[in-house]
C-alpha cells in the first residue's frame, strides 16, 4: 500500500520498539519518515536494518528543551514538512508500580517523557501544519491510561490518561485547520522492555494467567499497534478525529 505518497512523517523514540514497528510501517507506505530518539546505538542499529534503509535519524535527548527546539528546527530547515507526526515517546521508566514507593523525581520523569516532551514537539510542528491545512496527528496512548494497569504505577497511568484527554482537546482546537488528532492505545505489546518489566514484576503463571483474560488469547505484538497507527495517519482517515483506538485484544472495552 502507497498511503501516505508525498506526505512526511515524524516519529519520536522510534529507534526501537512499537516505534521503530511504526517508521517501518508508514516507510512501507511510501512516506517519507523522520525518527528521533536519543539512544545513539539503538538508532545506529535501527539505521542498518534494510526495512529502514529509507528512514531519515537525528539523535536528540527529548527531555532536554533546548535542544529539542534545536533539533526539530533543523529538521524543518532542511524540508521536512512535516504532515503526520506520531507521539510515541514514552514508558514508565521502570519507575515502581507502588504509589508511595514513587518520588517526585519519579512523577517528573515519567511526566517529562510522556506529556511535557510531546507538548514540545506538538508547538513546534502544529505551526507547519496550521499554514499548509493539513495534518496527521498520532498519540501513543495506553491501556494503562483507560483502564489502569497491573505491573505499572499511577505516574505512568496518569500520564497516558493526560495524552489521551490532551488528544480530544486538539481534534477540537485543530480540526478547523484540516488537522485530525487521534490516540492508539495498546495494551501490553511485548517488545523486549516490556518483556523485561513483565519478569520483574510477575511470574510466568502471573503472566499467563493475564493472557487468558484477553478474548483474543494472545499477547500484542509491535505490527498490530503500526497497523492502527497507519490507519490514523493515512489521507483517508481524515474524517476520524478525537478518537481513542484499544489495541489490546479485547483485554479492556467500552462502549
Amino acid at each position: 500500500m502507497k498511503r501516505m505518497s508525498g506526505r512526511t512523517a515524524l516519529i519520536t523514540g522510534a529507534a526501537e520498539g512499537l516505534g521503530k514497528a511504526v517508521a517501518a510501517r508508514l516507510s512501507e507506505e511510501s512516506a517519507r519518515v523522520v525518527v528521533i530518539d536519543r539512544d545513539a546505538a539503538a538508532i545506529k542499529r535501527a539505521s542498518a536494518e534494510p526495512d529502514m534503509a529509507d528512514v531519515t535519524f537525528r539523535q536528540v535527548d527529548m527531555m532536554d528543551g533546548d535542544a529539542l527546539a534545536a533539533t526539530l528546527a533543523e529538521i524543518e530547515s532542511a524540508g521536512f514538512d512535516v504532515d503526520i507526526l506520531v507521539n510515541n515517546a514514552g514508558g514508565s521508566l521502570h519507575t515502581p508500580r507502588d504509589f508511595f514507593e514513587e518520588t517526585d523525581a519519579h512523577w517528573d520523569q515519567v511526566m517529562g517523557l510522556n506529556v511535557t516532551a510531546a507538548v514540545r514537539t506538538l508547538r513546534m510542528i502544529l505551526p507547519g501544519m496550521k499554514r499548509r491545512g493539513y495534518g496527521r496527528i498520532v498519540n501513543l496512548g495506553s491501556k494503562a491510561g483507560r483502564y489502569g494497569s497491573l505491573f505499572t504505577g499511577a505516574n505512568y497511568v496518569a500520564a497516558k490518561g493526560a495524552i489521551q484527554s490532551m488528544t480530544l482537546q486538539l481534534a477540537q482546537e485543530f480540526g478547523p485547520y484540516g488537522i485530525t488528532c487521534n490516540a492508539v492505545c495498546p495494551g501490553a505489546i511485548h517488545t523486549p522492555r516490556v518483556i523485561g518489566l513483565l519478569k520483574e514484576r510477575m511470574t510466568d503463571d502471573e503472566q499467563q494467567a493475564v493472557l487468558d483474560t484477553i478474548p483474543v488469547r494472545r499477547a500484542g505484538r509491535v505490527e498490530d499497534v503500526a497497523a492502527a497507527v497507519a490507519f490514523f495517519a493515512a489521507d483517508e482517515a481524515g474524517f476520524i478525529t478525537g478518537q481513542l483506538m484499544d489495541v489490546n485484544g479485547g483485554q479492556g472495552m467500552s462502549s
